[in-house]
């Protein structure tokens, strides 16, 4: 009898550790299936590491991106296209983690939990109509073919659609250099430079000041500054100025970027105040593309105690913060949105080969970064700002506001980050934009006349 007993427990232990494996299992399948679908030894659809068996990727226009013909992966006709598109589509060895036929790869193929890839294996695979305009892409890429290294972004401030996503240096994914991992000229080519680069905002960062003063500053409006080319805090290094501006009041403090008064305001309200309107206003967060594709976080030092020659010049946008540029693409956006940041969106659809549509599980959202007084009040700055120092007449019909920037990396100035963000204010067009050129030396100077040409190009159309 004790021995029927022992067999009992030992068979009710093992149908136990059956069901839990099972369990396992079917919880592993279910949450992770498609990351064991997707390896590259899979060759249903891949071939030589290469992914192959995915669907149709297009413009919001219709023109084909990547597809695959014959078995093999094919990308657009233009070469531009091919260069511009790249970091946005991907390629189909995954080296570019951000692009989508990475991070959906598993959809393009048409897996699905129940059927596996079995359709993908039988042209099953699912086409993407993405948010881009591969037109405005074209421009944005040729206008930075004249430097190493940058990033165009558009988005409508109004819904999240991501029309413009280049980073440069890029390549032809259809004839990828053999040199590529060794030749100077295309470091970080794998990179979205959008998302991923961080970067000093050198004075686009003069937005995050004012900001916090507009909240903190009562009488900030009634204040002038006194500019002589530099603020000494009286310890440590002073700050210097652009110009002498002499005096000045905030609205002309902002456009004419004047570091003197800026850094006067930065130390008045200090690294606590600071810190908490940076955060507040999205800089040391990331920001997330489609649900799925993450950019990196901004890095943002201020704390207690600080000295007041490193809060000045924190707040002028040098220091040590670094961001990257679509962080000050959604702030900008905000601004133009009456506070409020939208989710990001690449992915326009999702469909089937019968042209079903396909969910692909993107929750639209707002997000209040400033209140709607606050963000009229820099609106109305960031449009005086152009109106009587970038000049309207180099942004023609384009109704613009915005803000350069130049982060001196160096003391040579070809080094300099070149910047310039901001938006229309225009509800036919609602868009707001950043450009970032590495060592492209001025912000108004190089950045914005690459604005301009884009902008242009995609109100025109």
């Amino acid at each position: 009898m004790k021995m029927i007993t022992r067999r009992g427990l030992f068979l009710l232990v093992l149908v136990i550790a059956f069901l839990g494996g099972l369990g396992f299992l079917t919880y592993s399948l279910v949450t992770q299936g498609n990351q064991w679908v997707m390896k590259p030894y899979n060759s249903h659809v891949y071939y030589n590491g290469e992914l192959t068996g995915a669907g149709k990727i297009t413009d919001c226009n219709g023109r084909s991106l990547a597809e695959t013909v014959d078995g093999q992966r094919e990308y657009n006709d233009s070469i531009t296209t091919r260069k511009a598109t790249l970091h946005a589509v991907g390629d189909t060895a995954g080296f570019i983690s951000s692009g989508v036929q990475n991070v959906y790869e598993a959809k393009l193929t048409g897996y699905n939990l129940l059927t596996g890839i079995y359709s993908a294996a039988n042209g099953g695979s699912n086409d993407m109509e993405l948010t881009l305009d591969a037109d405005v892409c074209d421009v944005a890429y040729e206008a930075l073919s004249d430097y190493k290294a940058g990033c165009v972004g558009v988005v409508n401030y109004k819904t999240g659609d991501i029309v413009c996503m280049v980073s440069t240096p890029s390549y032809d994914v259809q004839n990828k250099p053999s040199d590529i991992d060794t030749n100077p000229y295309y470091e970080g080519a794998y990179m979205n430079r959008l998302l991923s680069g961080l970067y000093t905002p050198g004075s686009t960062f003069k937005i995050v000041t004012a900001i916090c003063a507009v909240e903190n500053i009562p009488d900030i409006y009634e204040r002038t500054f006194d500019c002589v080319g530099e603020y000494d805090p009286g310890k440590g290094t002073p700050i210097e100025c652009n110009a002498y501006h002499g005096e000045l009041n905030f609205k002309d403090a902002l456009a004419k970027s004047c570091n003197s008064a800026f850094a006067q305001i930065a130390i008045e309200l200090g690294p606590e105040k600071l810190a908490k309107t940076a955060q507040q206003l999205g800089l040391t967060s990331n920001v997330t593309v489609s649900g799925d594709i993450i950019s990196e976080n901004g890095r943002f030092f201020l704390e207690k105690g600080d000295a007041d020659d490193y809060i000045g010049w924190t707040g002028i946008g040098q220091g040590d913060t670094r961001i990257p540029p679509i962080v000050m693409l959604r702030l900008v956006g905000a601004i133009a949105n009456d506070g409020k940041a939208v989710s990001y969106n690449l992915v326009n659809s999702f469909a089937n080969k019968a042209g079903k549509a396909l969910d692909f599980n993107f929750t639209r959202r707002e997000t209040e970064l400033l209140d709607a007084d606050t963000a009229g009040k820099i609106k109305s700055m960031l449009r005086y700002n152009v109106e009587e120092q970038y000049g309207d007449y180099n942004y023609e019909g384009l109704n613009l506001c915005a803000k350069s920037g130049t982060a001196q990396i160096d003391e040579i100035n070809s080094n300099n980050t070149a910047w310039f963000v901001g938006f229309m204010d225009d509800d036919k067009n609602p868009y707001a934009f950043v450009v970032m050129v590495e060592k492209g030396n001025s912000g108004s100077q190089t950045a914005g006349p690459i604005a301009n040409k884009v902008l242009q190009v995609l109100v025109n159309k």
